[in-house]
């Protein structure tokens, strides 16, 4: 098919910023919100959430023919919970301290509606080759938000990037970004300019 290739192109790029999942569908906002009080961890959480994503999105693809219609959901549950034990093992071997940090949103992955909704919404209708695309963009995009808000809250509030020291010892933390309400403040902050860049770009 002649459309075939700028459409695989469209499949990976929309979740950077069309579908964006945090930014535009608003979607996983309970990682989000949790794990963004710093550098590490929401880049941490976004590659775990990338490799679910891909490695379920590619197996419900490839079962997609033969799982009855009655027990997909349950069945891609089981697919989606299976890998986020595996990241959930691979990140208690890499590191134990940011292990604790993300504590039960590793596992709270399982339930994450972007999961879920691209297993049903994407790859249980798509190749495998396009349900890879669409995972990778959706991740990275995930992954992206992630790290934009954790680079705020952390630089903000402990006056650092990833632990490492920016500011020096002068700097006065702002300590309300690394509370709930810092990851509250700032996800609208940057909701609001990507809103404003999106009716700039349809008026252009």
């Amino acid at each position: 098919m002649a459309s075939d290739e700028p459409t695989s192109a469209d499949t990976f790029l929309r979740g950077f910023w069309r579908d964006n999942p945090v930014l535009v569908q608003v979607l996983g906002m309970c990682p989000t919100l949790a794990v963004t009080n710093g550098v590490i961890n929401a880049v941490v959480m976004g590659l775990a959430t990338t490799f679910v994503l891909v490695a379920s999105e590619v197996l419900v693809s490839a079962t997609r023919t033969i799982i009855p219609k009655q027990v997909r959901i349950a069945s891609y549950i089981l697919i989606i919970a299976t890998f986020v034990t595996m990241a959930d093992y691979l990140i208690q071997a890499v590191s134990l301290e940011v292990h604790r940090a993300l504590g039960a949103f590793i596992a709270l992955i399982v339930v994450n509606c972007i999961i879920l909704g691209r297993a049903e919404g994407f790859s249980s209708k798509n190749t495998i080759g396009r349900s890879i695309l669409d995972g990778f963009g959706m991740g990275i995009g995930f992954t992206l938000a992630l790290l934009a808000l954790g680079t705020i809250r952390e630089l903000l509030g402990n006056g650092s990037f990833a632990g490492i020291d920016v500011f020096g010892p002068s700097f006065e933390p702002w300590v309300v970004m690394v509370l709930p309400a810092g990851g509250f403040f700032v996800l609208g902050g940057i909701m609001l300019l990507a809103n404003v860049v999106k009716q700039r770009q349809a008026r252009a």
